[in-house]
């Protein structure tokens, strides 16, 4: 994995430590497991990163440095995962989410005639929320899990072809002497 590129990427540990929702956390974030790069703790973040992503509720980016401080994974790149969901891609996620719950749930989809505005929320509220929470949790937990095995997998796989290519320069090193 390109860890100088995640590196620059990521904010760095003092500005997520100040920030106003992680003072939460006091001492906690001073785990210097939350900090490191390693296959491990970028795998798991990408885990929580995008089981965050498709819960349905406010403050997913506190609810995402939870859960890396409690399975102790890189808090930063967690948090920044969680950022998939924004208000662009927030109406589709939450649609197929949607779909997927009455799929498992075997109910007709009746969000007909759809308005934006708070009074038709609250009259279908109570029809759509059971399966948008299926549907939530099922997409999170099969996201996460795909997210952490692919990572691991590119590690893997960048680890055993650099493993390949200093094998192979350092055997036409000492084919050349």
């Amino acid at each position: 994995m390109p860890k100088r590129l995640i590196k620059r990427l990521l904010p760095h540990r003092d500005h997520v430590c100040n920030h106003k929702h992680m003072k939460v956390f006091g001492d906690l974030l001073h785990d210097a497991n939350l900090w490191h790069l390693n296959r491990h703790s970028v795998s798991g973040a990408f885990a929580v990163g995008l089981f965050m992503a498709f819960v349905p509720v406010p403050f997913q980016m506190v609810l995402a440095a939870a859960a890396a401080i409690f399975f102790r994974v890189n808090l930063p790149l967690s948090v920044a995962l969680v950022w998939i969901t924004n208000p662009i891609t927030i109406p589709p996620m939450f649609y197929f989410a949607y779909q997927v719950g009455i799929m498992i749930t075997g109910e007709t989809a009746s969000l007909e005639p759809f308005q934006f505005s708070l009074e038709w929320l609250q009259s279908v509220g109570s029809e759509i929320l059971i399966p948008l929470i299926l549907g939530s949790l099922v997409c999170a937990t099969i996201s996460s899990v795909l997210g952490y095995s692919l990572i691991l997998w590119i590690w893997r796989w960048r680890a055993v072809e650099k493993w390949k290519n200093r094998r192979h320069s350092s055997t036409s090193a000492k084919l050349s002497e």
